[in-house]
């Protein structure tokens, strides 16, 4: 036959006996009388057989049973209490740690993530930026959105979508720029990646350019904007994830030249099992993409029409 589940009040109240070694302070924790809780005590001792404590002259001590109980006992109330503080509005509130390069974090999600909490607000977003340099096993993270050719070690990446590079700065230095080659004037800002001012000067018809002599080197696109917008020199950016500096005035890009060095990747471990949170997420994720081309296509065949 199989054995009858465990009291839950027993356990309870050998739980709170074995935290404070005491039947008289777990009964006043649990709001019951001192009999009671020594009465469940009991009846979980016949329920497996064997005594859990020993009465000492300054309370109580735990037998060799009740020690290996007890690790089990608190780790599944705790658990248990877990699971309901994260119940919220109906539903099983879920983390999602994600990690995304900044650049596209501040550009392109988070004027997004209401959209993403209107229609999951059980998930909850843990965000943490790098500079496309991540540790996804080491920092516990479900996703990272990457930077690159979407070739990394143990990884399956799903590319989201192309950022090619552009000329940004402030519309008062576009003012003295007549071409392409009135930039080896002004002081060039980039990122790590050396090559991506030549690959750009290549676009522009002007070969691999001249040695940029006059360059300064940022580890993120966010910290070189931000130099470009306090006029520290010219920035070579994603169009795409400045698009309110643009629309605003506040940058400017003065040639219509790209140069494209990869894309963003949606990544996780290969080893990573898909959570339900895991999986609303990336689904919310492409299929706010879809829209947005839709949306772009739509307002190029209207402006090319007019």
């Amino acid at each position: 036959m199989p054995r009858s589940p465990l009291p839950l009040n027993a356990l309870r109240a050998f739980e709170a006996a074995a935290r404070h070694l005491s039947f008289t302070r777990a009964a006043i924790e649990l709001c019951v009388t001192q009999a009671a809780v020594s009465h469940q005590v009991k009846l979980l001792e016949e329920r497996l057989g064997a005594p859990l404590f020993m009465r000492v002259p300054r309370g109580l001590r735990m037998t060799a049973e009740g020690e290996a109980l007890l690790p089990a006992v608190t780790e599944s109330f705790d658990r248990m209490a877990d699971l309901l503080e994260r119940f919220d509005g109906g539903y099983i509130r879920e983390v999602l740690n994600l990690g995304a390069v900044g650049t596209f974090a501040v550009g392109w999600l988070l004027p997004r993530l209401p959209h993403l909490r209107e229609l999951h607000p059980h998930i909850e977003v843990r965000l943490s930026t790098n500079n496309n340099r991540v540790d996804i096993a080491s920092e516990g993270l479900d996703y990272a959105i990457r930077f690159g050719n979407g070739a990394w070690h143990d990884t399956l990446a799903e590319r989201l979508f192309e950022a090619p590079l552009s000329v940004l700065c402030l519309p008062q230095i576009a003012e003295t720029l007549r071409g392409p080659q009135d930039l080896f004037s002004h002081t060039l800002l980039r990122s790590y990646r050396a090559d991506e001012w030549s690959g750009w000067f290549e676009a522009a018809g002007l070969g691999v350019g001249p040695a940029l002599t006059r360059a300064m080197m940022f580890d993120s696109s966010l910290a070189m904007m931000e130099a470009a917008l306090q006029g520290v020199g010219i920035a070579l950016a994603p169009p795409l994830m400045f698009e309110r500096l643009l629309s605003s005035g506040l940058m400017v890009q003065p040639f219509d030249i790209y140069v494209s060095r990869g894309s963003y990747w949606l990544t996780r471990l290969k080893s990573r099992t898909e959570t339900p949170a895991m999986a609303q997420f990336r689904n919310w994720l492409v299929e706010t993409l879809r829209h947005t081309r839709m949306n772009s296509k739509t307002t190029s065949t209207g402006s090319g029409s007019a």
